[in-house]
């Protein structure tokens, strides 16, 4: 065989394979669900599922999950399946399948493609405070923030979120921007029915004396004085960066006055107080 033949037959081989490639690449796409639920998901009233029975086409069904939490399917009539996890919805097709002798072996599948009957309540400080659908079954906490507006002006960085877990009583507090940090996605956790996110005021800090813009400022996290300072404006051409106190509640609800340097960080509701230059 000559070089020339053969390099005619690798070419060849290369582009049946590019072929059969391409032909599969849009089943693969197709293959992808446009809604996702885990096990533990409860189905609930509007919510829309599309049903399928393995090597029975005849028997695909989209459909909604009625106020009465029913679906109407097909051979079968009403089936009952608001409050069933998927696994238990689709056990009730496949059981009404079987004992009907319409199927023997019946495989069902549950996808549900738009979630309707679950809500969520997002409150405090967020652009539109209020009652949110979640509309995919693995809808996140940063999903319904940005949904509900986005986090405040005077938002803090991190959220409070209160509902149920596993029939408990569930209560967590998240770091909004660590959830955004390298690796840490997976920390936005999915929600569920009836959850309730609360977003608090962010901490402030006061500065009083001889600063340029006297009043409240936004704390950042690890804010020294020097930047509390440049946050107000600075300081006014009378006023002396020597000798800066700073008033601080303890445990105890006692005011402490300390004197601070530029670098020192600072504390919530702390109170800075620059003194009138002497000379």
């Amino acid at each position: 065989m000559t070089l020339n033949v053969l390099v005619k037959r690798l070419v060849g081989c290369a582009a049946v394979l590019l072929a059969a490639l391409t032909a599969l690449a849009p089943v693969a796409s197709q293959a992808q669900p446009s809604g996702t639920a885990s096990a533990q998901y409860r189905l609930a009233t509007g919510d829309v599922i599309r049903v399928t029975v393995f090597q029975n086409a005849d028997l695909t069904l989209e459909a909604r999950v009625s106020e009465t939490g029913v679906i109407s399917y097909p051979l079968l009539g009403s089936v009952a399946i608001g409050g069933l996890t998927l696994p238990q919805a689709e056990k009730r097709i496949a059981d009404g399948l079987r004992d009907g002798n319409f199927v023997k072996q019946p495989q069902v599948s549950i996808l549900v493609t738009q979630v309707r009957g679950h809500q969520v309540s997002v409150l405090g400080q967020v652009g539109r405070p209020g009652r949110y659908p979640l509309e995919l079954a693995d809808t996140k906490l940063t999903d319904i923030i940005a949904t509900a507006g986005g986090i405040g002006a005077n938002g803090a960085d991190t959220v409070v979120l209160i509902g149920r877990r596993n029939g408990q009583p569930y209560r967590a507090e998240f770091d909004l921007p660590a959830i955004f940090g390298a690796g840490r996605r997976g920390d936005d956790v999915v929600l569920q029915n009836g959850d309730l996110i609360w977003v608090e005021r962010a901490p402030v800090i006061y500065l009083y004396g001889e600063v340029q813009r006297p009043g409240s400022l936004r704390l950042e996290r690890g804010m020294s004085v020097v930047q509390a300072l440049a946050g107000a404006g600075g300081i006014t051409p009378r006023g002396t960066a020597k000798g800066l106190r700073v008033h601080r509640r303890d445990a105890d609800g006692k005011v402490q006055v300390m004197e601070v340097q530029m670098n020192d960080s600072l504390r919530p509701d702390d109170v800075v107080y620059v003194r009138e230059s002497i000379f």
